[in-house]
Formats: C-alpha cells, structure tokens, sequence
C-alpha cells in the first residue's frame, strides 16, 4: 500500500480530520492532502511526526529495500540510482539520459537523482571549459585535472550513498 493511502486510511481509523493531523503534526492541512493524494513524498522526519500523531510504529511506513537482486533478477531501485550517479564518471551526458530513459517509469526518485546528476555534469562541464579556455587565454596552468579528480569522487560518493539508501549530495545545490 502506497504511504499516502495508508496515512489516509490510518487517520480515518482514529476518526481524525486531516485538519486535526496537521494541527497535530505542526503541517500544514494541504501537506497532509498532497501527502495522502500521493502528490508527494513525505521524508522520514514528516513520517515521525505523523507516526507520533497517529500513534503507530515509524517503521510501519519505511518499506525495506532488498540489497539484492529481487526474484526476477533485476537490480533494485538503489542499484538503478547508484549507477545513474556512477554514470556521471564518464565526460558524457548520454550514459546518464539511457539510464534515465530505461527507469524513469519504473524507479522511485529517478527523476529527482536525474536532475541532480545531469546539472552536476553540466556544471563540470562549465568548469572545466572555463579551465582550458583561460589556460588558453592566458597561458596559466589551471587545475583542470583536480575539476575533474574532485567530479569523479563526488559521482563515486554518491552513488555509495544512494546503494545504501542514504542522502546524496550535490557540490553546488543542497544535500538531497
């Protein structure tokens, strides 16, 4: 059962309004809407809140992800995000767009991990333009090779970070 419907069944059982959740959970009504609508997806802190509201386990929302393959043989969806973000190691967006284009339908967060990975190679991209073109201008050595020794250790953290279920981060945004 989706998060949402079962926040949305639950809040039912204890005769509770989503006014009242969200009055006492500190949200806002609409959250709580857009929550049990499915529009969004709560992080865990919001579900804490609303485990504490409706008096019920946390772990009753997190669904366990398997480390392994599942029973067709396929990679779960942390191992689909952790190559999308592996795929920024190689100097070309295409690896991460196929990536996306085969799970974009199939796996949670894959366009919100596309994003970051794809406006992070972007951004090397920029960087590394700006290293050879002044280089070029001006004859300076730039540490082009430490732009992309530190793009290809942030690819590599973060795909490890999202193999374990864990934030990522993106240098030049916000941690996700």
């Amino acid at each position: 059962m989706e998060t949402g419907k079962l926040i949305k069944e639950l809040r039912l059982q204890k005769g509770m309004t989503q006014e009242e959740l969200a009055e006492k959970t500190e949200l806002s009504s609409r959250t709580i809407q857009r929550i049990e609508s499915g529009e969004v997806d709560p992080r865990a802190y919001t579900l804490q809140m609303i485990a504490k509201a409706l008096e019920v386990d946390f772990s009753l929302f997190i669904k366990k992800e398997a480390d392994e393959t599942d029973f067709t043989g396929e990679p779960t969806q942390n191992n689909w995000l952790a190559l999308l973000h592996l795929s920024g190691l190689i100097p070309l967006i295409l690896p991460t767009v196929l990536i996306w284009r085969l799970k974009k339908d199939k796996t949670k967060a894959m366009l919100l991990h596309f994003r970051a990975v794809i406006s992070f190679q972007l951004i090397i991209w920029a960087i590394c333009l700006a290293c050879i073109w002044i280089y070029w201008k001006v004859d300076q050595p730039i540490p082009l090779m430490g732009t992309l020794f530190a793009s290809a250790l942030v690819s590599i953290i973060n795909s490890i970070q999202v193999l374990f279920g864990k934030s990522f981060i993106h240098p030049f945004l916000k941690r996700y």
